[in-house]
């Protein structure tokens, strides 16, 4: 995986390319990577290649391959990288980084996540990755406020081929992915395919994961012109590890102890409902066009369209019957108002747009003129499908609660780089995005206030100018220095309108990113420095608490900053080996903190002034390091990465803090020859090789009770829990 220093990216085929193929390959190149920097753009990135990706792809999510890039950090409900895992750069969660496949938005349009399960082992189909990390450049979508990632998938290969690649492991992990290509076809057509399977245990108690995948393309060229169709679609079923577990609970059952569907049979023993899971089905259908006008002017374009449907499935204790829309019932004389029951949460929803870039390049000028237009429409509702000892007539297709989200997001940019001399760029940007978002209809939360489902009626529109502009100074051929000013925008997302306290309406946020930056890369040493000074306003800042199916949930606090250093070397130590290293020392802080404590978290808020706190989820300190050795057919890695304790709220609570922890993992990979293949390898990694226990997220609260008239504070926690050391092996055949 990429530590060094941050370096612009170039497309690589695994086959030759015959020479009459050439103009197809470089029709390639120019694929919509618009919204990307390059080695001139005053901005901290980094990029991974796709043999990069390849050494690290044995199963996990893609937020785990970019586990050693600069100030990010993984997170993990099943506790071993597969299933429901997260992103976050300089300490912002994964609603405020924008994600990008091809230039497509694959941001959620409402809760502004990637939920990477829906995307099993789209790593296998990826060419490289961009991580920005700060405000970035101007991209289509959700608005980066901490970072964005800029995926592009692979190009179509020139040649036939086939491959596989197996992998088994601990907790009965499992991966098995096929890929053919047909090469290209009378110099014109070329298809490429793919399918996938991933599933294991989880380390947690009952945390399985069951995902199905598949990647289709098919391309169309001519001297100038690239058309491009790419399908893929993720299919999953994972039973629920994001209730996570006390410290009592752990000592008491175990670290790998999950309370998800715990209920009370009727003998009265303790038992867990075997259905307790998340499905859900979601594919992307992108039509892209690649069009070169002349050697200074190309054209790019894309339509793209995501369905998606599924729901979660929960067993609930003791529910107030009248919650769900159902009536009391009399047993045996008894009226029973609660009842354990089984519900489910649904959503059906269509995502679809069009993107676009017209670009002009000469020795001097590179600029570009895009945007895109996007529409979300999505309906979310609830049914009860079962009611222990229910007395009457229960139709399972009622619903109980039913609302719509409409949302368009429109946005146009124009960024450029001008070159002063060989030395000295100019870098300019400017987005101007419009976003109208609507939710109407009843919501899952009970009003106890008008006796029914709490109203929404959500009618917002944002108009935000987001200008950025930096200076490139490459000194020589080995020293670079930049500096850049970005100012950023964001709408609130559907869980800040739907989940916060009724007296805190959410309102927008705004960045200004101050950036600072040094290189240096001879043959055998490359080093680099970034200062940042990020200051928000109104910043949503995660709180700590979940909502009632596992997601973050996020205030406005009125004035808050990140800043730091991000510091990076990379040394080849001979012929063989290589050691690379990065760390972000960090200050984020909420400043004068006031903090609403509410009497057993439902009414009465008192304030309490804490003062500067620092930003929950945000460690002062991240550090990574991996050793590379190569020898012929051998390749080895140690890689490690050690984050400081953090605290799960911003109220600075020791009985909220996240314990600091150092993991490392071992790669070892051999090629050899095969009969019949054109190549073969074998590999294993070893997880946690030292057996770090620790966790890397969790939830924490507050409220206070009454108690002769003084308010008493309680804080309570659940934590993540992490798999100790495992070990994956994998085989790959190429045919």
């Amino acid at each position: 995986m990429l530590v060094g220093i941050a370096i612009s990216g170039s497309m690589s085929f695994a086959q030759k390319v015959q020479n009459d193929s050439l103009k197809q390959v470089n029709l390639q190149e120019v694929e919509i990577v618009s919204t990307r920097a390059t080695a001139k753009t005053p901005m901290a990135f980094t990029n991974i290649s796709k043999d990069q990706i390849s050494k690290q792809n044995s199963g996990v999510d893609i937020p785990y391959l970019l586990s050693l890039t600069p100030s990010v950090l993984t997170t993990s409900d099943a506790g071993a990288g597969i299933g429901y895992t997260s992103l976050r750069i300089r300490g912002t969660d994964g609603t405020r980084i924008n994600v990008t496949a091809n230039g497509i938005p694959m941001n959620d349009a409402e809760s502004h996540t990637v939920f990477w399960v829906n995307m099993p082992d789209f790593a296998s189909s990826l060419k490289d990755i961009q991580v920005q990390r700060g405000a970035g450049s101007s991209t289509n979508g959700a608005g980066a406020f901490g970072g964005s990632v800029s995926m592009q998938t692979e190009g179509v290969s020139m040649q036939p081929y086939a491959e596989f690649n197996g992998a088994y492991g601990s907790f009965n992990t499992h991966k098995e992915t096929v890929k053919v290509g047909t090469g290209l076809i009378n110099k014109h057509f070329a298809f490429d395919a793919r399918l996938s399977n991933i599933g294991t245990d989880g380390y947690i108690d009952r945390a399985s994961v069951d995902l199905y995948s598949y990647f289709l393309q098919g391309a169309y060229f001519t001297d100038n012109t690239l058309i491009k169709l790419i399908t893929f679609s993720g299919l999953e079923k994972t039973y629920h590890a994001w209730y996570y577990a006390s410290k009592e609970d752990m000592k008491k059952y175990g670290r790998r102890y999950n309370p998800a569907g715990a209920y009370t049979d009727a003998n009265g023993k303790a038992a867990y409902y075997d259905d307790q899971t998340d499905n859900y089905h979601q594919t992307h259908y992108q039509l892209l066009v690649n069009h070169t006008i002349s050697p200074s002017w190309s054209l790019n374009g894309g339509l793209h369209y995501t369905p998606g449907n599924g729901y979660y499935q929960e067993y609930k204790t003791g529910r107030k019957l009248v919650e769900y829309g159902l009536k009391p019932y009399i047993v045996d004389g008894v009226t029973i108002e609660k009842s354990d029951l089984i519900r489910q949460k649904k959503m059906d929803n269509d995502f679809y747009g069009a993107i676009f870039s017209l670009n002009y390049k000469t020795d001097q000028l590179n600029a570009v003129l895009g945007g895109g237009w996007n529409k979300y429409d999505g309906d979310h509702f609830g049914k009860v499908t079962w009611v222990r000892n229910y007395v009457g007539a229960l139709d399972p297709e009622q619903e109980y609660y039913r609302n719509n989200g409409k949302k368009t997001d429109g946005n146009l940019y124009l960024k450029a780089d001008y070159s002063l001399n060989k030395h000295l760029s100019l870098y300019g940007d400017v987005q101007y995005r419009h976003i109208n978002y609507q939710i109407k209809g009843a919501n899952d939360n009970w009003d106890w206030n008008t006796a029914a489902m709490q109203k929404l009626n959500v009618d917002e529109t944002f108009d935000f100018l987001n200008p950025k502009a930096g200076i490139n100074w490459q000194i020589n051929q080995n020293n670079r220095a930049y500096a850049s000013f970005s100012v950023a925008q964001k709408e609130p997302t559907r869980n800040n309108y739907t989940d916060g306290k009724a007296a805190e309406h959410p309102q927008a946020e705004r960045l200004l990113d101050y950036e600072l930056g040094y290189t240096f890369a001879n043959s055998w040493l490359t080093a680099g420095a970034n200062l940042y000074y990020m200051d928000y306003k109104d910043q949503l800042v995660l709180t700590g608490e979940q909502n009632e199916i596992g997601e973050p949930m996020a205030a406005n606090v009125p004035n808050s900053y990140r800043m730091g250093v991000e510091l990076m070397l990379g040394v080849k130590l001979g012929k063989y080996l290589r050691w690379d290293i990065n760390g972000t020392l960090s200050k984020n802080r909420v400043q004068n903190f006031t903090e609403l404590l509410y009497e057993n978290e439902e009414k009465n808020p008192i304030e309490i002034k804490h003062g500067d706190t620092p930003i929950a989820f945000s460690p002062d300190l991240i550090l990574n390091n991996l050793f590379s050795f190569n020898y012929k057919n051998l390749e080895a890695g140690l890689q490690s990465q050690y984050v400081s304790k953090q605290y799960m709220s911003n109220a600075k609570q020791d009985e909220h803090i996240l314990d600091a922890y150092f993991v490392s993992n071992l790669n070892v990979a051999y090629r050899f020859k095969l009969a019949h293949t054109k190549s073969a390898s074998v590999g294993f990694t070893i997880y946690n090789l030292f057996n770090e226990e620790y966790e890397n997220n969790g939830y924490a609260g507050s409220g206070y009770y009454m108690d002769n008239n003084q308010a008493i504070r309680y804080n309570y926690a659940g934590y993540a829990a992490q798999a100790g050391t495992n070990v994956m092996a994998n085989l790959t055949l190429r045919f």
